[in-house]
């Protein structure tokens, strides 16, 4: 539960810390006295979107931090899984604007994501304004409170993965009918390109071999002409390489006796001549070897065109790309070949998964069934004292298409006499009514949801007397199960039931009007509640009136 909440520079608070107690509160205070800036204090906690607006005129920074009790609501989990360090008897989550723009996230003094801390603030406190009783209205909200009472959520979850599955062997078989009827479309021109590409028989590399071959021959001359300048300098009888590398190793082996440092030299040189003579006579078998055939220079062209055509035809720049695409076109038309096989058997796992799908859906179903007749009978024993004596409540679930919720379309009906048939609840309930009836959800949720925080602005809109006091029993009842309600109101029948009381005004100071909050003693309560009840005058009468609201 939300044990201290302290508020620095936030719009028209310049600092506020103020302390919460368990079971039921109220907080009072004229309309504009500041309890909606409370209110959005604790929604940036819960990780809603800033506005550097709210920052304090003058101020850097506005700060908003909260103190939490969690140690009887299980979230060690969401801890671990989020590497935070876990004090059950203290949480403290805070949350940091500057005028520069930055907003940072802390949870126990580690910063965190805003998306973390939205997670978190779900879990901590639950606002339920005015607004929120256009949910009502809302198809995907009415199903939530039959999913959250039916306690469904291992088999929801077990139904969205069996969904998922289901949802994607569709798409696989709505892609594989496709890509059949497409190739189908496109089979006689797929064999044509498969048969041109086999024909050309194609061999990996031949394109780089073929084009140094057309290279040498289109250069034979060249080539020859320097093959014999360097076999003349090798073997030339009076000036070749050859042999006056013959004759240097004769001079050196004739003074190898008398001179033995020269062995080694003469040893280097006889190699020397071993390589010269040997490189000479593959020099001549090269010269002998080369020659032009025009013939072959003409075929190796046509073949060299061959390729650069295909290439150019299938936009690509290897052989070894040609060869993949054929190998591609050869696997398509063995898939076309044999698609009513593959079709007839994704089917089957279609089918198979849309049984499974299907039976996790009517398991769904019965789950909120039931959970439904218990809502109905929830709501009417709830609405009843609520100044509803004819009242029906009614949950109709409706078969639609397996979606990921399951396929079934919930839709509350309403009707507050016997007069008048069953409707749509937002569509016939007055604001009252609608508030009553949000109410009574909430109380039925908060007993299946561990949610340690519920705060109630103004849900007391359009009620008054016995009816407001009811509604306050309500609030009292959802206080005592481990949990904190907080009521803001304007009604003094609630606010009488308060355990604690707390009140929000303003005042004016040298730097200008300011929101205070402060905890109100049993004398000041008294002085409050008299105020709500007879105006800015109060009277002895609205005194004694007040301390029998409060049973004084």
């Amino acid at each position: 539960m939300l044990k201290q909440l302290y508020i620095k520079n936030f719009t028209l608070i310049d600092e506020l810390d103020i302390e919460f107690k368990g079971g039921f509160s109220v907080i009072t205070g004229e309309t504009g006295a500041g309890k909606s800036i409370i209110l959005g204090a604790i929604g940036l906690l819960l990780g809603q979107r800033a506005d550097l607006k709210a920052i304090k005129q003058g101020a850097d920074k506005c700060i908003i931090e909260a103190h939490f009790d969690l140690s009887r609501y299980g979230m060690e989990a969401f801890f671990e899984q989020n590497e935070i360090d876990y004090d059950a008897g203290d949480t403290i989550v805070r949350r940091e604007l500057t005028v520069a723009g930055k907003s940072r996230a802390f949870i126990s003094d580690t910063p965190v994501a805003l998306t973390i801390l939205k997670e978190l603030g779900e879990r901590l406190i639950d606002v339920h304004s005015q607004h929120q009783n256009l949910l009502l209205n809302k198809q995907d909200f009415q199903l939530s409170v039959v999913d959250i009472i039916a306690g469904d959520n291992r088999c929801l979850t077990d139904y969205r993965l069996s969904y998922e599955s289901y949802r994607q062997k569709q798409a696989q078989l709505e892609a594989l009918k496709a890509e059949i009827a497409q190739g189908q479309q496109n089979a006689d021109f797929l064999q044509f390109q498969f048969d041109e590409l086999q024909a050309a028989q194609l061999v990996d590399g031949e394109q780089e071999e073929l084009e140094q071959r057309c290279e040498t021959m289109t250069h034979a001359e060249d080539i020859k002409q320097s093959l014999y300048e360097a076999e003349t300098l090798c073997l030339d009888e009076a000036n070749g390489m050859v042999g006056r590398s013959k004759r240097a190793v004769s001079c050196l082996q004739t003074i190898e006796r008398v001179y033995p440092d020269i062995r080694d030299l003469a040893e280097r040189m006889q190699s020397a001549y071993i390589e010269l003579k040997d490189m000479a006579g593959e020099i001549s078998t090269r010269l002998e070897n080369v020659d032009f055939d025009p013939a072959e220079l003409d075929a190796i062209n046509v073949r060299l065109d061959k390729i650069y055509d295909l290439q150019k035809k299938y936009r690509v720049e290897t052989v070894a790309d040609l060869l993949t695409i054929r190998q591609e076109l050869q696997q398509k038309l063995s898939n076309i070949e044999n698609s009513d096989e593959a079709l007839a058997e994704l089917e089957a796992e279609y089918q198979q998964q849309k049984i499974e799908c299907q039976q996790l859906a009517d398991a769904l179903t019965e789950k909120r069934m039931m959970a439904a007749r218990q809502i109905e009978q929830e709501v009417v024993r709830r609405l009843v004292p609520l100044g509803m004596p004819n009242v029906r409540f009614e949950v109709a679930i409706e078969n639609t298409e397996l979606g990921r919720n399951g396929q079934d379309k919930v839709s509350f009906l309403f009707s507050a006499n016997t007069s008048t048939a069953l409707q749509a609840v937002a569509q016939v309930a007055s604001g009252g009514e609608i508030a009553r009836v949000m109410l009574s959800l909430k109380a039925m949720i908060s007993g299946a949801v561990k949610l340690p925080t519920i705060i109630f602005d103004e849900i007391d809109t359009g009620v008054s007397g016995k009816i407001a006091e009811q509604m306050a029993q309500i609030m009292v009842e959802m206080g005592s199960h481990d949990r904190q309600v907080i009521s803001i109101t304007h009604l003094p029948q609630i606010a009488a039931l308060g355990t604690t009381h707390y009140k929000v005004y303003k005042e004016e100071t040298l730097q200008g009007t300011t929101s205070r909050m402060q905890r109100l003693s049993q004398d000041e309560r008294i002085g409050e509640i008299a105020q709500m009840l007879s105006g800015s005058a109060v009277s002895e009468a609205a005194i004694q009136n007040a301390k029998e609201l409060l049973k004084l």
